[in-house]
């Protein structure tokens, strides 16, 4: 019996496209997919918002009196997972209908369904860079080892991020041939030999190394420029404000920076700061991060939007992984305020292209599918397995006279926790 396309317009399609699809997606199949799925309507408006866990403080004294403590407050956070715009793809109906009758449909929807998969996962890469609130490695030096990646892992660890989920690392196609040929000298023997022989013979990323279930190789990693600020030092101009509720509903923070020098230009999102004296905070413990070589490390935080434009080295910068902290605080990130003053440094080199390597805990962000309305009653919606929603349509255009067959998909991104994921560096 032969197709019959008019009666059945857009499953067949959306079966294979949702197959093609799937297959091309690395980034965005590491994270959060399921929290933000069908979570959107529109009472919402172009966000939707998640609690955050409560966190408390406790006490310790010989008699269990508590009449000098104070009970901790109840402070409820929310993420909100942000609507991006539509990513969409379409084809000529002549086209679908030939490639349906001729078997072919494979081959006339996988370049289709590649092109939004990537196109997702180079927007999506970037949103996981301006938001990675931890740091790996020397900022600008290029990850050579497998030492370097196991670093990114021991910087987790230290932060206090549970391994209750996957944790993975991100690295460029060519990470993989540094990779190779550093296994080159440790030997072929043992456990660790086996993961070594399999990467230098095929130059693959590896599984289960060093705390990360998944050590991948992406071509989408995001990229930016660096400032020419003329001199990477300043101060602190004020002093932050640094409580749990101004910062729970975005995890970010607001710090005004005076550079040395006349600075006038914008510092690009992606752009990692260093705060001289204030020290990061394991956050399950509480207490002070120590380093390899037993040194405290240093509060950073990462420009999550491209800044406003300096004046005489003058500006404001919005920055993700904020430093928060209160007396008996449950919440504090640091071990002392940002204060007027601090010594800030701006990592990296003036006028240089940056592409950090990225590692995550699968639940420091999210995505999800913003449902979207059917065009005509045959429309498919077809969702993967973790949420993400591609509606296919058969439409006509009668200016043109022609009739066309379009792929959707509206994703939702979300920060959940920026402490949760870095930057990585050798």
């Amino acid at each position: 019996m032969a197709n019959n396309f008019d009666s059945n317009i857009t499953r067949p399609l959306a079966k294979v496209f949702l197959e093609k699809f799937e297959s091309s997606r690395i980034l965005s199949k590491n994270v959060d997919t399921q929290l933000l799925s069908n979570k959107f309507n529109p009472s919402t408006g172009d966000t939707v918002d998640f609690k955050r866990p409560n966190d408390y403080t406790s006490y310790r004294n010989a008699t269990g009196d508590l009449t000098s403590a104070t009970a901790s407050d109840i402070i409820t956070g929310k993420a909100s997972g942000v609507v991006q715009d539509y990513f969409t793809t379409y084809v000529n109906y002549d086209e679908a209908d030939e490639a349906i009758k001729m078997d072919q449909v494979d081959q006339l929807l996988a370049p289709m369904a590649t092109r939004i998969a990537t196109d997702l996962e180079v927007d999506f890469a970037g949103f996981m860079m301006k938001n990675a609130g931890l740091l790996a490695g020397t900022y600008g030096t290029a990850v050579t080892t497998w030492g370097d990646v196991a670093a990114a892992s021991s910087v987790m660890e230290s932060a206090g991020v549970p391994m209750d989920s996957p944790w993975c690392y991100a690295v460029n196609p060519y990470t993989k041939t540094s990779l190779a040929s550093d296994q080159r000298s440790l030997g072929s023997g043992g456990t660790s030999g086996e993961l070594i022989s399999a990467a230098h013979r095929k130059a693959i990323m590896s599984e289960n190394f060093a705390g990360f279930d998944s050590v991948l190789s992406a071509t989408t990693l995001a990229s930016y420029t660096s400032a020419t600020t003329g001199d990477l030092v300043g101060a602190l101009n004020g002093t932050p404000t640094a409580t749990y509720a101004a910062a729970k509903d975005t995890m970010t923070q607001s710090i005004n920076v005076n550079l040395i020098g006349t600075f006038a230009g914008v510092i690009p999102a992606g752009t990692v700061v260093q705060v001289t004296g204030r020290n990061r905070l394991n956050l399950s413990t509480r207490q002070p991060i120590i380093d390899a070589a037993g040194a405290n490390v240093l509060f950073t935080g990462v420009v999550t939007e491209d800044s406003a434009a300096f004046t005489a080295g003058a500006g404001t910068l919005v920055i993700s992984g904020p430093g928060i902290y209160e007396a008996t605080g449950a919440y504090n990130t640091v071990d002392s305020a940002l204060t007027s003053g601090d010594v800030v440094t701006i990592l990296g080199a003036d006028n240089t292209l940056y592409q950090p390597n990225l590692f995550w805990h699968k639940q420091a962000f999210g995505i999800g599918s913003v449902p979207i309305k059917k065009l005509y009653s045959t429309d498919t919606l077809a969702t993967t397995e973790d949420g993400l929603q591609i509606r296919v349509s058969k439409f006509s255009d009668g200016v043109t006279n022609t009739q066309k067959v379009r792929f959707d998909l509206r994703p939702a991104y979300s920060v959940l926790n920026p402490f949760f994921a870095g930057q990585g560096w050798g």
